[in-house]
């Protein structure tokens, strides 16, 4: 299956992988965090996963309660953890707030964001009728994201741009292994470095000496203002996109427009020891606690951490059973053309699965 991401395995003893009871640390989020967040539990433990859920909190949850937004022993649970599913967590702009995201990303050195992007049979959008499948590779932890700020003026703000050997080189590996193991045939790199000629320039220059060991898989590059307009006339000629951080978190949401939105963009941050998936959209505070909310991107991000841990029945059971009910577009949410609730949508998903199953 395409768009599945690829599971890191360490030495343990069999013994302790059939004794012990899969942990997976789960933050909820806020705005509509928590509605999608429950409505996707449901639906992991209906289909017959035995796993303990461990809440943990970040987000405006955290700041309230006078915490940092991704509080160290949230970061410190989840290295233990090993694994995670979050909800989407708002960071309000401007002021000394960090983004629960951006601390998240850095303190676990999760560097490779994976966004797949595939058209869902039966949901609207400019190209339904392409049978769109590409992936998204995020460089995570570095560029503008690392954060770098200073105000030498009051009339003056500089953010400095990181680009290091060592973090293009991993990102690289990551992402050509992963496009092996999956079947792909095709990685491009997008950057700017006609414009930014150190920086992007020694991104270009490691995915090229990345490329050359990997000779199997065909390798090429676009200029990030291009690869944009490409992506908005014929997206369907790019297999997997690998790119620098702030590049890769505009192309993946424009690469979201394409296939129906926001709501149904999953998302996983891939590091050497750990591993988070999470939806790709915000909060959405203005449609928190209405029981409308569109859980199919935290769906989807689940059923990558299922296949990450191995669990590949149950999530193949829940992804085939998007697919029918999005087919069948009988019981869909409100963004997507329907008149479904959050929870209908997740009884739907439930009983289809059932069906499945006998």
């Amino acid at each position: 299956m395409t768009g599945i991401i690829c599971a890191f395995y360490v030495d343990v003893p069999i013994f302790l992988l059939v004794m012990a009871k899969q942990r997976i640390g789960i933050i909820a989020g806020d705005g509509i965090g928590p509605e999608i967040m429950d409505a996707t539990l449901q639906i992991l433990t209906e289909t017959g996963l035995d796993a303990e859920f461990v809440p943990l909190v970040a987000g405006l949850a955290a700041v309230e309660q006078g915490l940092p937004a991704m509080p160290p022993a949230t970061v410190d649970a989840i290295r233990e953890i090993g694994v995670a599913l979050k909800g989407p967590t708002t960071t309000p702009s401007g002021g000394g707030h960090v983004s629960a995201n951006v601390a998240l990303r850095k303190g676990l050195d999760l560097f490779a964001n994976v966004r797949p992007i595939k058209t869902l049979p039966g949901v609207k959008g400019p190209f339904a009728d392409k049978n769109l499948d590409l992936i998204i590779v995020r460089e995570n932890t570095e560029d503008l994201y690392a954060g770098i700020e200073y105000q030498p003026h009051p009339d003056v703000a500089q953010s400095i741009k990181v680009i290091t050997r060592q973090g293009s080189a991993r990102l690289f590996e990551y992402t050509f292994d992963m496009a092996r193991k999956q079947g792909r045939k095709r990685v491009t790199v997008v950057h700017k470095a006609n414009i930014m000629k150190l920086s992007d320039g020694l991104f270009l220059e490691e995915f090229y000496k990345a490329a050359a060991l990997n000779p199997d898989i065909k390798a090429d590059d676009i200029i990030v203002d291009n690869c944009c307009m490409q992506l908005v006339t014929k997206p369907e000629q790019f297999d997997v996109i690998v790119t620098e951080n702030l590049y890769g978190d505009i192309i993946s949401d424009l690469c979201a427009g394409l296939v129906g939105g926001l709501g149904l963009a999953p998302g996983a941050n891939i590091g050497k020891n750990c591993a988070v998936f999470e939806a790709v959209h915000g909060s959405a505070p203005d449609i928190a606690g209405k029981g409308i909310a569109n859980p199919t991107a935290l769906l989807m991000s689940a059923v990558m951490m299922l296949h990450h841990l191995g669990h590949h029945e149950q999530a193949e059971r829940i992804r085939n059973s998007v697919l029918r009910v999005c087919r069948d577009g009988q019981c869909l949410t409100l963004d997507l053309g329907g008149k479904a609730s959050t929870g209908e949508y997740a009884r739907e998903l439930i009983h289809v699965s059932h069906e499945a199953a006998v």
